[in-house]
Formats: C-alpha cells, sequence, structure tokens
C-alpha cells in the first residue's frame, strides 16, 4: 500500500484518513481518574521542550506506571483476558521477526545513518528490539510484561502535534473484493500496471479525468490502453484500493490473489469527504467512512463527478497472494503495524501506542475502546506527517475497513529502548 499524495515515492498506504474530512477525535476515556488521564500519558512538564522549533521530537521519560484500576495502560490482548479473548502473542512476534530481519539489511543502516534523534541508534533499538522479544516469550502476563518493560527500558515519547504529547491516530487495512481476469458485462472498471515509460511522461502528467474519464471507462483509449490488470464489478472497489494501496480479491475462477502499489503521478490527493462536505451533501459533523459509502450506494451516479476531482492515480502490480508490505520492505501486521513519519520516527522500531479503537463488541457492534498496544514501526504515508500522527494496520476485509472507517483519535506515541549503559 502506497500513498499518493505527491510528486516524491512514498509507501504504504494511501490512507483512509485522507478519504475522509477530519472529524472531532475520540479522547482517552474509561480512566480510572482524572489524574491518570493528565499526569500519566501527556509529556512532563519538566520534560516538554519549550522551544518547538529546535527540540527534538521524542523525548526521553521513565516508563507509564499504571494507576489502579486502569488496565488500559497493559497490552491485555498479548495474553488473553475476560475483556480481550484473542490471544495475539504470536501476531506481535512474528511482526517484531519481520522487523528484526530489516535490522539485517543494507537498508536499515542506510536509514540510520540518516536518522538523527539523539540517543536513538540503529545499535539501540536492535538490541531493545531482541530484548523484548525475549521478555514476551518468558513472560505469562501483561503485568509482568510492564514490570520487566519498568525495570529495563526507558521509553521515548512523541512530543505530538501540540508539545505535550497528544498524537491523532487514524486506521488504514487491506480491501477484499471479487475481480476478473478479464472484462465482462459484470466486471467493467479496470485496475492498472504501471507504464514501463512512466518516467518520461511529461509533467505535469495527465490527471485522471484524463487518463480514464468521468465514467472510469475510457483507460483503453489513451496512455493507459493494454495496462489493465484486473476488472471490478463497482468503480468505487478500484478507487478504494487506490486509497488504501493494495487490495486482497477474490477471482471469478474461485482462486485468490493480491495486488500492490507500483507506483502513482504526480498529482495531489483530493479527497472525496471534503468534495462531498463542500457540496453540501454530507454534513461535516460525525463524517466517517461508512456515510461516504452510503451516500454513494444512494447516488452511485455521483461516483462520475467526484472521483474524477481526484487528479491523482494509482498503479499496481500482481503480488500473489504476499501480504501487504510496509515501507521498510516487510510484511505489516494487523494490529501490530504502525505507519509513521520516517523522517522523525525510528525505522522498525518497537513502539508503545496508547488510544481509544473502536472494537466488537458481544453483540457485534463497534465501540470505541481505550488500550495499550506494542507495535512496529514498519510503514509511513504521504498523509503521515509530524511527530502527531499514527497511522494503524487494522487487517484485511470488511470488519477491518469498517474499524478503520471509524478511527479518529487522540492518544499517544512512545518508543521503549533499553537503559543506556553509560
Amino acid at each position: 500500500m502506497k500513498k499518493i499524495l505527491t510528486a516524491i515515492t512514498i509507501s504504504l498506504p494511501i490512507f483512509l484518513s485522507v478519504f475522509l474530512v477530519r472529524t472531532e477525535p475520540t479522547r482517552n476515556q474509561d480512566l480510572s481518574s482524572v489524574g491518570c488521564q493528565v499526569k500519566k500519558w501527556d509529556l512532563p512538564t519538566t520534560l516538554t521542550p519549550k522551544n518547538q522549533t529546535s527540540s527534538p521530537v521524542l523525548v526521553e521519560r521513565l516508563p507509564v506506571t499504571c494507576c489502579e484500576k486502569d488496565r488500559s495502560c497493559l497490552d491485555e490482548r498479548i495474553y488473553g483476558t475476560e475483556n480481550e479473548q484473542i490471544a495475539d502473542k504470536q501476531a506481535l512476534l512474528k511482526s517484531i521477526n519481520h522487523s528484526l530481519r530489516y535490522f539485517q539489511t543494507k537498508n536499515s543502516v542506510i536509514a540510520y545513518q540518516r536518522y538523527s534523534v539523539p540517543g536513538i541508534t540503529r545499535d539501540r533499538v536492535y538490541k531493545s528490539l531482541q530484548r523484548f522479544r525475549q521478555l514476551l516469550l518468558s513472560t505469562n502476563s501483561a503485568s509482568q510484561l510492564h514490570a520487566a518493560m519498568e525495570k529495563e527500558f526507558v521509553f521515548y515519547q512523541s512530543v505530538g502535534k501540540d508539545n505535550k504529547g497528544t498524537v491523532l491516530f487514524t486506521a488504514y487495512y487491506e480491501p477484499l473484493y471479487s475481480a476478473s481476469r478479464t472484462p465482462t458485462a459484470e466486471f467493467r472498471y479496470p485496475a492498472y500496471r504501471l507504464p514501463p515509460n512512466l518516467n518520461s511522461w511529461s509533467l505535469p502528467h495527465p490527471t485522471r479525468l484524463e487518463l480514464e474519464g468521468a465514467d472510469g471507462l475510457q483507460g483503453s483509449k489513451g496512455k493507459l490502453k493494454g495496462l489493465e490488470l484486473f476488472w471490478f464489478r463497482d468503480r468505487l472497489e478500484p478507487y478504494i484500493i487506490q486509497i488504501q494501496g493494495s487490495g486482497r480479491l477474490k477471482l471469478t475462477d474461485g482462486t485468490e490473489t493480491t495486488i500492490g502499489y507500483a507506483g502513482n503521478v504526480r498529482h495531489n490527493y483530493q479527497s472525496l469527504g471534503r468534495s462531498l462536505v463542500d457540496d453540501g451533501k454530507v454534513a461535516l459533523e460525525g463524517l466517517t467512512m461508512p456515510i461516504i459509502l452510503d451516500y454513494f450506494r444512494k447516488y452511485p451516479q455521483d461516483l462520475n463527478i467526484y472521483i474524477p476531482r481526484d487528479r491523482s492515480f494509482v498503479f499496481f502490480r500482481e503480488t500473489n497472494g504476499a501480504a501487504a508490505q510496509g515501507s521498510i520492505n516487510v510484511p505489516v501486521t494487523a494490529e501490530r503495524s504502525i505507519a509513521t513519519d520516517k523522517s522523525l520516527m525510528p525505522p522498525g522500531a518497537l513502539a508503545l501506542i496508547r488510544a481509544p479503537f473502536p472494537y466488537l463488541n458481544k453483540n457485534k457492534q463497534l465501540e470505541h475502546r481505550t488500550v495499550s498496544r506494542y507495535v512496529l514501526d514498519q510503514d509511513t504515508g504521504g498523509a503521515i506527517k509530524g511527530a502527531g500522527r499514527v497511522d494503524y494496520f487494522l487487517g484485511t476485509g470488511k470488519v477491518a475497513g469498517d474499524r478503520a472507517g471509524l478511527t479518529v483519535s487522540y492518544g499517544q506515541l512512545f518508543y521503549p529502548l533499553l537503559k543506556s549503559s553509560k
């Protein structure tokens, strides 16, 4: 999944967050006291940099001490509890192993030669990740793991968007759609391969409207002729895959495959949500992805108005069932991978996030619950800029998409690193 906002080459994902107009984010809830809300998670005032223009984006602090009855500071999903029935240790271990593999590559050496946050080196990040893996294997509960982390690690907290540690979280996912390798009366809307001569295209590049027409069916009459990769029933489906940057496909012959980002034209992305709000079609307040999708289900003809307004365009390659890849060229793992601004945050590093996210309750309804999650920073994207933004990968399919569409919340971002030996 790759982001396509600008002329620079950027990678997974194309964020659901930019598909929408920003709504008021959900804030941390379900804490044991107001004191916990303010003192425990915000960047301590004694550490908060006074000069934001010259201060570091990550500030060293001691691990957060859990307040009584505040279970939101423990990653209980790793082990499984009454509230979180699914134990998730293997998924976290898998994501850790992906990052450890990244640290064996020349790309990681190059990345950390460019990375200049004081105290955060490739060697320290790598050794911290190795030690965390050992602790994960040797502990049997979230509280045991937390106690071990308090003893051996310090946390580098992002100063966030306000220099107080406040981070805006959104989420992305991998869509799952039916598709055909050949065009039919039912499957008419293509996704396209990367043009082999894209680098020789004159600037400015053709817009989406110029490439595929207002109805999305004119690609074979111009530069996209012969580049069709797969065909879809609904015009919105290949467009959403462009937004998310990759997709999993159920083909008409009964097989499954995947497609991933291959390149993009050099035009900025135009949000469908913003266009709908500007035209008075939907209300800004409470706007979510389900509301946008519902609008286009009711008025499918309007797709030919609003999709062409987005001048950007993404090309794909078939990835033959491979997992979606992050910007450090390792697979991303559902609920264990995040995307951040890699000019500021350490690639491949262990992180701890805490924010309200939507989960299915016992009645199969989505409700927000404040949680902490250990994750790996394995991705980036053009819409994720600054110390106050994180995009959270939620997996594949409809439920993941529904959850991603409701994820707009404030929380905190930490990077646990072994205490310095000096």
